[in-house]
């Protein structure tokens, strides 16, 4: 029989890449999801709304092997009142209302896997971040710490939980980076603000990788930095970027700028003037297919 894994809020970018990589591996992936009818990848796709229990899911979180939680809304948007308080109680709400379930279940799934976020270390500057950095205390790395606290209160005393705090996510048609690609090919690919804030990133396989290590190796448990060793500014982001996609230098876009641009995208400039500079002593161990930028950004394109 197969195992059953649950990953909530499972059909975005890094969601139907893991539910194709554990039907692959012989496990049946459950997707929970708010538009059950248009998700289109691998796996069995159910309703839910990511704050109340409902017995079509519940059913399917008694007995299953474990849940995989990738619910929350997306960051990369203007930073209204409104949108910052969707940001926050759509992680915290979803890890209530599993943390609900687990406990109303017969069999309740003995892991649970959560995502979280690097930028739970503040705008890091030149501070190397292990998993034993001090964590910032302002938005929207209050978003992060939230959303772990709540984690806290939803596990039982058997369960084995693991957080993944994410870097940036190198997918070549999902994701950042296609944007950032789109930016280079027009001529606009030059360092954002001074273009030294650090990146911490990783390849979409490498991504994957960790998350089935996690599931499957029962030694791991607790928070783990999911990132590539190697960090990069912003400049040599946008530079091996321009040499990937064979583009020419472009100006750099100055910070004022940056704030002048990101609300009319509907994004936050936070995001692209902040940065951190993480590596994982708990992962030092692990096999990175792709340590390094150039040849992951080669693969990709």
């Amino acid at each position: 029989m197969k195992k059953r894994i649950i990953l909530a809020g499972g059909s975005g970018f890094l969601g139907r890449a893991l539910a194709a990589e554990l039907e692959t591996r012989g496990y049946d992936p459950v997707i929970l999801t708010r538009n059950p009818d248009r998700y289109e990848g691998n796996g069995r796709a159910l309703f839910w709304d990511g704050k109340t229990i409902a017995d079509e899911w519940k059913t399917e979180i008694d007995g299953a092997h474990a849940i995989i939680n990738l619910t929350g809304k997306n960051v990369n948007c203007r930073p209204t009142a409104k949108n910052k308080e969707l940001i926050v109680t759509s992680r915290t709400d979803s890890v209530r209302v599993l943390g609900e379930a687990i406990r109303e279940v017969k069999t309740p799934p003995p892991i649970w896997i959560q995502t979280s976020s690097l930028a739970i270390y503040g705008d890091a500057k030149e501070r190397i971040c292990c998993e034993a950095a001090r964590v910032d205390d302002h938005w929207p790395a209050y978003v992060c710490t939230a959303w772990e606290e709540e984690l806290g209160r939803a596990i039982l005393p058997t369960t084995q939980w693991s957080v993944l705090r994410i870097g940036f996510v190198l997918g070549k048609n999902e994701g950042a980076l296609p944007f950032l690609a789109k930016l280079v090919k027009c001529g606009l690919g030059g360092s954002i603000g001074n273009g030294k804030q650090w990146i911490s990133w990783l390849h979409i396989d490498d991504m994957i990788a960790i998350f089935m290590e996690v599931l499957e190796n029962p030694e791991f448990a607790g928070v783990y930095n999911a990132t590539n060793p190697n960090a990069v500014t912003n400049a040599e982001l946008m530079k091996t970027l321009r040499t990937v996609l064979n583009r020419p230098w472009s100006p750099p876009a100055p910070a004022f700028a940056v704030h002048i641009g990101a609300p009319i995208l509907g994004s936050d400039p936070v995001i692209a003037l902040t940065g951190r500079r993480c590596i994982s002593k708990r992962l030092a161990d692990f096999d990175f297919k792709f340590p390094h930028l150039e040849p992951a950004l080669r693969d990709l394109f």
